[in-house]
């Protein structure tokens, strides 16, 4: 069993609004192209284009259309390693090789002491480990830790891929252990939420649940538009064609 710091000095994380968030996929393209050569790197893709299709993404997004009394909306959910306080993928590591670190918190996972055992994707209940095939390691995301403390990048550029790529500013990045953080105000604010605190693990992430209907668009009184009569003529008859 591998032990877990009795406290970090940080609680490095993500926050994601899914209010924002239209599930354009660009944190996806970004994490993997980042992280193909990062700390975790290659993240292997095996027959992408046939019929036993593999390969080590890091961050995923899920659509699920919600019904509410006011009418239906997609949400679109982002999904990736939550970082958590009490990680069950760490503490039934048989070899040290996941481990969390005492002075930011994130999670990571040492390729050298890894022998594939799996045990870690089994204890995740948040589905945020990937298994290489091709070298038999378990991988994960690691919130770009060769880019969060990279000097050469410019200090707005010292974030996650998936941060720094959203065109919606869907994603934040922060300490949420620092109430007075930006990040942390944020979540205060918008009531931010953890994914499944029920079973016990502290996930640090947050979710920004959408906002009600109500709040986002005026309700529209313009009166329905007439039905567009059927030219007549050649253009009639092509309208007519086209509309069976």
């Amino acid at each position: 069993m591998t032990c877990l710091p009795a406290q970090t000095e940080k609680k490095l994380g993500l926050v994601i609004d899914l209010d924002t968030c239209v599930g354009c996929q660009a944190c996806v393209t970004a994490c993997k192209e980042w992280n193909t050569g990062g700390h975790m790197a290659p993240l292997t893709d095996i027959d992408p284009y046939g019929g036993h299709v593999d390969g080590v993404w890091f961050n995923r997004v899920h659509s699920y259309e919600h019904t509410t009394e006011l009418g239906g909306r997609t949400v679109n959910f982002p999904r990736s390693c939550l970082h958590c306080e009490q990680p069950a993928c760490v503490t039934v590591c048989p070899t040290g090789a996941s481990y969390k670190r005492a002075s930011d918190g994130i999670v990571l996972v040492d390729e050298d002491k890894c022998i594939g055992c799996k045990l870690c994707s089994w204890a995740c209940p948040y589905g945020a480990r990937e298994f290489d095939t091709d070298v038999g390691v378990m991988k994960k995301c690691t919130l770009c830790v060769d880019r969060i403390y990279n000097d050469n990048l410019a200090a707005e550029d010292r974030v996650p891929a998936c941060v720094a790529a959203c065109p919606t500013s869907a994603r934040h990045f922060g300490d949420l252990g620092d109430p007075a953080s930006a990040i942390s105000q944020l979540v205060e604010e918008r009531g931010g939420v953890a994914l499944m605190p029920e079973l016990g693990y502290k996930p640090t992430n947050r979710y920004l649940p959408p906002r009600a209907r109500s709040e986002r668009a005026a309700k529209v009184d313009a009166p329905a538009l007439e039905p567009i009569r059927a030219e007549g003529g050649f253009l009639g008859w092509i309208d007519r064609m086209l509309s069976n």
